[in-house]
C-alpha cells in the first residue's frame, strides 16, 4: 500500500443502546458536560472483526485473532508449531519470524495490531488503522423501561414470583442519534505488517455492513444503519493535507425546521465546494462509498 487515507463513518442509532457502559449499569455512553453519545472505537473494531469471522473466516490470510474465547497463548503457539520453532528457546529473530506469521495469516493482527508479548512471545505490532471514538452529533437522551421477567430460575424464586410480584429489570435505548467516527490508514505501519489494498477493500466492506449481522435484543434488526463513508486517497504515502482538515470540512447538520432529530433524514451531509476544489487541486481524490 502507498497511499495515505483519511475516512469518516456516520451510523445512526434508533430505539436501541449502541454501545452500553458496564460501569455504568449499561446505560448509553455518553459525553457528561455536552450530553453527546460516546461509541468506543473497539466497539466498531469488533464489529469488522465479527464480520471477517463470519464471512471470510475460511480464507488463508482472514482468521481473526481476538475472538470469543480464544487463548492467545495458543493462537502464538500456532505460529511457532507452523515455522517448526520452540517457544521457550525463541530470541530476537525467532520472535521476529512468529510475528511476522501472525501478521500474515490474522488479519485484524495486521490491521489493528495487537501486544502478543505474553508467555508465547510473538512481539507487538503496531497497526496501520485506528477508529476514533465515535460521537454523536446531537445531544442524546437515554430513554429507561422497565420490563417484568416471566420465568425463574429456581423452585424457591417461584414460590415468592407470584400476580404481580415479579422480577422487575431495565433496557436502556436512545431514541435516535448519528454518530461520526474519523478513520486514519497509516501506509507506513501497512508497509510493515503487510497490510494491502485488498485488506483495505475488506475494511470498507465491513463498515458498509458492520451491523447487518449483528442483531440482538438490545439492537434489534434495522435499528442501527450505516449512513455514509467518505474516504480521503491521497496520491502517496506523505499525505497532501493535515487529517483534520479534510474530515473537519465536511458538514454534518440538521436541516432547518428540525427541533429533536429522529430520522437519518432529518440531517444534511455536505461537502462544499471549496474543499472538493482543495482536494482536486492537490491530487487527493473523495470517494463516498455510501
Amino acid at each position: 500500500m502507498n497511499n495515505r487515507y483519511e475516512f469518516l463513518y456516520l451510523f445512526d442509532c434508533t430505539d436501541a443502546n449502541p454501545n452500553g457502559d458496564p460501569d455504568a449499569g449499561n446505560l448509553p455512553r455518553l459525553d457528561p458536560e455536552t450530553g453527546q453519545g460516546l461509541v468506543t472505537d473497539v466497539m466498531l473494531k469488533r464489529k469488522v472483526r465479527n464480520f471477517i469471522q463470519l464471512t471470510k473466516s475460511d480464507q488463508p490470510g482472514k482468521d481473526i485473532y481476538i475472538k470469543e474465547k480464544a487463548i492467545l497463548n495458543n493462537q502464538h503457539a500456532r505460529a511457532y508449531t507452523a515455522l517448526d520453532k520452540d517457544p521457550k528457546k525463541a530470541k530476537q529473530p525467532e520472535r521476529d519470524e512468529a510475528k511476522e506469521w501472525m501478521c500474515k495469516n490474522f488479519y485484524d493482527i495486521r490491521t489493528f495490531g495487537a501486544v502478543m508479548t505474553t508467555d508465547v512471545n510473538c512481539g507487538q505490532v503496531r497497526g496501520p488503522v485506528q477508529f476514533s471514538f465515535a460521537r454523536s452529533i446531537d445531544r442524546i437522551v437515554t430513554a429507561e423501561h422497565a420490563v417484568t421477567r416471566m420465568a425463574v430460575t429456581t423452585e424457591k424464586e417461584a414460590e415468592k414470583q407470584s400476580g404481580d410480584n415479579r422480577t422487575m429489570g431495565r433496557k436502556f435505548t436512545v431514541p435516535y442519534g448519528l454518530y461520526k467516527c474519523q478513520g486514519f490508514v497509516n501506509p507506513f505501519l501497512a508497509q510493515q505488517t503487510g497490510f494491502s489494498d485488498e485488506d483495505l477493500e475488506l475494511l470498507f466492506t465491513s463498515l458498509e455492513n458492520a451491523f447487518q449481522f449483528d442483531q440482538s435484543a438490545a439492537r434489534p434488526a434495522g435499528s442501527m444503519n450505516p449512513r455514509a463513508l467518505i474516504v480521503f486517497k491521497h496520491p502517496n504515502d506523505l499525505g497532501k493535507a493535515p487529517s483534520h482538515k479534510l474530515l473537519e470540512g465536511v458538514s454534518v447538520t440538521r436541516k432547518d425546521g428540525i427541533e429533536v432529530p429522529r430520522a437519518f433524514s432529518d440531517y444534511q451531509i455536505t461537502i462544499p465546494d471549496e474543499l472538493r476544489q482543495f482536494c482536486s487541486d492537490n491530487d487527493i481524490e473523495i470517494i463516498e462509498r455510501l
